[in-house]
């Protein structure tokens, strides 16, 4: 079996999250999502963030046909340690992370980069309503 990972905070799903998740599942066959707690979420966004809980953004996410599980983490270890105990052969991380440091990347036989679709961003969302 191939296993697949990627990770975010995915706080308001929108179609650029819809088709990398789509896209990351076409990869393998059991696509794991790292979702960022909420005290994780609110430490790296702000205050006002999430907008949705940790229990509706997983909950939303296993209820996609792509994704197969679900893991919440609070901090960078244990999201390296998700990563590292799962072993996906794959790691899909959004485009605007190929020049940082990807933590759990060692971890994994390959990693690829999403560019994004268009324009889609939640914090756009939350800002502009669109």
């Amino acid at each position: 079996m191939k296993r697949v990972w990627t990770n975010g905070c995915f706080d308001i799903l929108h179609r650029g999250h819809v088709e990398m998740l789509a896209y990351a599942k076409s990869l393998g066959d059991h696509l794991t999502v790292g979702i960022d707690s909420d005290s994780k979420v609110k430490e790296d966004k702000g205050r006002s963030r999430p907008y949705n809980t940790q229990g509706d953004r997983a909950y939303i996410l296993e209820s996609l046909e792509s994704v197969d599980k679900v893991v919440i983490f609070n901090n960078t270890s244990e999201l390296e340690e998700n990563i590292k105990e799962i072993g996906p052969d794959v790691m899909v991380i959004g485009s605007d992370w190929h020049k940082k440091t990807v933590i759990g990347a060692k971890h994994v036989k390959k990693l690829i980069f999403f560019d994004r679709i268009g324009e889609y961003s939640t914090t756009k969302i939350l800002e502009h309503g669109t």
